[in-house]
């Protein structure tokens, strides 16, 4: 008897729960009503596979002198901190940015002394060579291990060249200090899931370029440190490489001559312009703007298909709007516009992996550069790595153009998961998904004409009815309010700094989905069975 008033209780409450939160979606599209528009979905063959762990974030080599944007330092006894990176298990992160190709390795077999990096107008990038302490690697690998972090370290790539004055760099790479490192590193029983070889070096470079036949021969010369340290040992770390701008000619003449040598190919992305830029979020808010970076990750694929390599593509490094962001709009509710296409679009396109800039720095950090409080895009990283699965599936939205659609067989459940942006703010749109490929429902149901969210109950909730829904919304409708709305309530860490539930409401599977103005729905179908998700 007692079981049965508590699913009766449980029924009541999830239905008022969604019907009162519908209810608010539908309020908020007056004045510009609603408008209707279908989601087709393929669901034959998969399009594209990520990883498990896509989501990726970066730490920058930040000394004091080089925080332009507020403090850069990582406070690895916070709490908060610890609870953002565990809250993914595992975020993978990557240690470098600009300064890795001037950092020295203090091992001990290096009699060089180790000094911190020092501000200087005459050396390229501004500062002097910098030196990272043994103990302070053995602190962030106890974090990583606390925290259940994936790493990815950039290797210093510049140490033995000839730097000229027209930019170029050349001689071979000088891997000594780099190897000892590494040797280091696995004497102290330190997973590193990836060694990157430079930052930012290939094509036009930042601050120099190094040629891309040179780049092959270094490249060849990280693989074997890797062979020869990590002998017996499995799985080895990943082979990474150039971490830079796309450029298709540099590109291809380096994937074609590291066939055997390179495991991943990075390449990042800063497509809105400069954070100083006063028409940023225009930018983000036009659909052909966004669509703008489609043509690179085409390009990398179609080049990495073409040639031998069995390198996959990664996105290295990506913060929207370089030189830090802009403070209210890359740490801001409307960034996850651009953020969340970003990784949907990269994923169509066979990308495994995207490494957001930064986790914590900046003005588009994940966390709050003082606080480590997570900034929108941290819950919008955190719903797509538990919503989103492997396989990617080719959709459309016929509809206004100022809706996103994308979709994934979910992850770690059947069915798949639909992501849905709207980047209009005054219309609400009714989005029905359909198929163009034979599909199943789990389990055979009458048609549902009741009121929305009127969900049938029969010994619990049962998936052949209902769907799981994730409404995203700025607060107060602000689109540079820093505190995210879920299914309408504000996600705050509660007084001992524990990552907030994303949960769902959960709506009639008759009824369509609901994308109200200016925001952002994940729906979670778990009755629809594709042969892709099988």
């Amino acid at each position: 008897m007692g079981s049965h008033f508590w699913q009766m209780g449980l029924y009541f409450w999830v239905c008022f729960s969604a019907i009162s939160f519908i209810h608010s979606v539908n309020s908020q599209g007056f004045g510009g009503g609603s408008i209707e528009g279908t989601v087709h979905v393929n669901g034959k063959d998969a399009i594209g596979k990520i990883d498990d762990d896509f989501i990726c974030a970066t730490l920058d080599w930040w000394p004091p002198e080089k925080c332009d944007y507020g403090t850069c330092s990582w406070n690895l006894s916070s709490i908060i901190l610890l609870n953002a990176v565990k809250a993914f298990s595992p975020l993978k992160l990557r240690l470098g940015g600009t300064l890795q190709d001037k950092v020295l390795y203090a091992t001990p077999d290096n009699k060089q002394r180790c000094v911190p990096f020092q501000k200087s107008t005459t050396e390229m990038f501004g500062f002097t060579p910098g030196c990272l302490p043994m103990n302070r690697w053995d602190e962030l690998n106890s974090f990583f291990q606390k925290s259940g972090a994936k790493i990815i370290f950039g290797l210093n790539a510049l140490t033995g060249r000839t730097i000229h004055s027209n930019g170029t760099a050349t001689g071979a790479w000088d891997y000594k200090n780099s190897e000892s490192f590494i040797r280091y590193s696995v004497k102290k029983n330190y997973t590193v899931h990836g060694w990157e070889l430079g930052n930012e070096l290939c094509g036009h470079g930042i601050g120099t370029t190094i040629g891309a036949s040179q780049y092959v021969s270094d490249t060849a010369s990280l693989q074997k440190i890797i062979h020869d340290v990590y002998k017996g040992i499995e799985p080895k770390p990943l082979i990474l490489s150039p971490g830079g701008f796309f450029d298709a000619k540099w590109f291809k003449d380096y994937t074609d001559k590291t066939t055997t040598s390179l495991d991943v190919v990075t390449h990042h992305i800063y497509n809105l312009g400069p954070g100083v830029d006063q028409h940023l979020i225009e930018k983000i808010l036009d659909p052909s703007y966004l669509d703008g970076i489609a043509s690179t990750f085409s390009n990398l694929r179609d080049i990495l298909k073409s040639s031998a390599t069995s390198a996959a593509a990664w996105v290295g490094e990506a913060g929207g709007a370089y030189n830090s962001g802009r403070h209210l709009v890359s740490n801001s509710f409307v960034f996850s516009f651009w953020y969340l296409d970003q990784l949907a679009m990269s994923a169509a396109y066979d990308t495994k992996t995207y490494c957001r800039q930064t986790l914590i720095g900046g003005n588009y950090g994940l966390l709050n550069t003082t606080t480590y409080e997570p900034n929108p895009d941290y819950y919008s990283a955190l719903l797509w790595h538990r919503l989103m699965g492997r396989n990617v599936l080719a959709t459309s939205f016929s509809g206004p153009k100022k809706i996103r659609a994308y979709a994934h067989c979910a992850k770690q459940s059947k069915g798949i998961t639909v992501l849905l942006i709207n980047l209009q703010n005054t219309t609400t749109v009714e989005a029905r998904v359909a198929f163009n490929t034979s599909w199943t429902l789990r389990h055979k149901h009458k048609s549902h004409k009741s009121h929305r969210a009127q969900l049938k109950f029969h010994q619990g909730l049962r998936s052949e009815t209902v769907r799981e829904e994730y409404h995203l919304t700025a607060k107060d409708g602000n689109l540079q309010s820093q505190t995210m709305l879920l299914n309408g309530n504000a996600l705050t860490l509660n007084s001992s700094g524990i990552i907030p539930n994303l949960d769902p409401v959960y709506v009639n599977s008759s009824e369509p989905i609901l994308v109200g103005p200016s925001s952002i729905v994940f729906a979670h179908i778990p009755y629809v069975v594709l042969p892709a998700c099988r």
